[in-house]
């Protein structure tokens, strides 16, 4: 009786709770969650066929379900629910005016059929695939040329089964680059939150050509060891905030990017005003931030703060190379603390990997005006390798208030600088003498915009999900 009671009281206290059983899923009829756009019309995708048994393949009833709720565009916008389970499935593309929820205990898994991805022309940018010549794989969730797009969920997760992916690119058995996890193209107004990825084939998150970006509150998981699982790659885009992520990686944790060689030069997007912020990142083999290499269309005015990097290779790295063209210029980083790195801070103009042998050797990338400030690091191999390029160097470089302690089996030599110059203040071990000591009065010599981006201002919003059956 008291167990009835309180199960009463529960029901009463929470009627959100109140659910529709099946067999296999628990299907919510009303919840509420945060998003900056809110929608009319909902559907859980079980309504289009979809089976979460982790076997079924669900590529046509996700994309049936997208199909449909897309007359809605212009009305209201739709939404999508995933409920709990293990939803198989391929690529599938993504519509307008819509937000995919995924609840706590879904799963997408991507599956290992290879006839499930579609084959797409590479990045014109990039001019080839990154794995092969030629085309690659769609994401496991793709959209283009879209218009206020939501992926989001009570931090349901995104599988990508990448193992079998990692195995063929390391036996050279891929006909065409790996998918990523999500890619959105030529599109305004994404949002991409509280959710969890895991085992992506290569990079996890890549929004290209697009604007007006909100990922928030992700947690992406990948084996240290597991080939190009960047975490989130901004790629010639504006007006983009990240925030709030926890990520473990086999390659970058955030990796600022804008087309690759002639093809970056010749497209001519750069990625600007991005915002990254309170992110915790694990890369042994990579670094937390970096910056390029694919960098020709240009990367500006970049604001880092509020990172803390756990045994990683590097805190922030700017990696370009004699044929990259473009430039990476004000780039504001502070508060950031690091424990267990090789570098704490790296910049490379000898990045090699060119895209085909076409590049042009007298596009000369320009590195200037880079700021950091307010760092703290412990158990460093290597305070800084700061190398730039022989006649164009890296200009512009202040480096204050940063104290960093070394590891004891540290270089002899903490700091490594070439071909580069600059301004130093407050900084512990003493750098080269290219970044010359302007005396603890100027501490706050490196500068930090203190005006917001407009993508600062967004804000989002409760929305709910109301079950509803429409027609199909």
């Amino acid at each position: 009786m008291d167990m009835l009671l309180l199960l009463l009281a529960l029901l009463v206290a929470f009627p959100s709770l109140t659910t529709v059983e099946s067999r296999k899923t628990r299907v919510l009829d009303y919840f509420e969650y945060c998003a900056v756009s809110c929608r009319a019309y909902s559907a859980s995708v079980t309504e289009f066929g979809a089976v979460g048994d982790g076997q079924t393949s669900n590529t046509q009833a996700f994309q049936k379900a997208i199909d449909h709720l897309s007359q809605y565009s212009s009305n209201g916008g739709s939404q999508l629910y995933v409920p709990q389970g293990r939803w198989l499935t391929g690529s599938f593309n993504l519509t307008s005016h819509f937000t995919l929820f995924l609840h706590k205990d879904a799963v997408i898994l991507g599956s290992q059929d290879e006839s499930e991805w579609p084959v797409i022309d590479p990045l014109p940018s990039y001019g080839r695939g990154r794995d092969t010549q030629g085309g690659r794989y769609s994401s496991l969730i793709f959209g283009t040329n879209l218009t206020d797009v939501i992926i989001t969920g009570d931090n349901g997760t995104l599988d990508g089964q990448g193992e079998v992916w990692w195995q063929k690119f390391h036996k050279g058995e891929l006909s065409y680059t790996r998918p990523y996890l999500i890619e959105i193209m030529y599109s305004n107004n994404i949002q991409i939150s509280n959710l969890t990825l895991v085992n992506s084939p290569s990079w996890n998150v890549h929004p290209v050509y697009s604007s007006n970006i909100i990922v928030q509150g992700i947690t992406i998981l990948a084996p240290v060891n597991s080939p190009n699982t960047d975490g989130i790659n901004p790629d010639s885009c504006t007006n983009t905030r990240i925030e709030d992520c926890y990520i473990v990686s086999g390659d970058d944790c955030v990796a600022v990017k804008s087309g690759w060689d002639e093809y970056g030069i010749a497209y001519g997007m750069p990625t600007k005003q991005l915002v990254i912020r309170r992110l915790t990142c694990i890369s042994p083999s990579s670094a937390v931030i970096a910056l390029g290499s694919e960098m020709s269309g240009g990367i500006e005015d970049v604001r880092a703060e509020d990172i803390l990097a756990i045994n990683s290779e590097s805190g922030v790295r700017i990696k370009t190379a004699v044929g990259r063209g473009g430039y990476v210029r004000d780039i504001y980083v502070r508060r950031m603390t690091m424990k267990t790195m090789k570098w704490a801070f790296w910049m490379t103009g000898d990045y090699g990997s060119h895209a085909d042998n076409n590049y042009d050797p007298n596009a000369i990338p320009v590195v200037q005006n880079i700021n950091y400030r307010d760092m703290v690091a412990e158990n460093v191999t290597m305070a800084a390798k700061l190398e730039g390029i022989s006649n164009a160097p890296f200009t512009g470089i202040c480096i204050s208030n940063v104290t960093i302690g070394l590891a004891k089996k540290a270089k002899k030599l903490p700091w490594n600088c070439t071909d580069i110059a600059g301004i130093s203040s407050g900084v512990t071990p003493v750098p080269c003498g290219l970044l010359p000591d302007q005396g603890t009065e100027n501490i706050g010599s490196c500068t930090f915009p203190e005006y917001k981006l407009p993508i600062e201002d967004v804000e989002v919003r409760t929305c709910t999900y109301r079950r509803k059956r429409p027609a199909i």
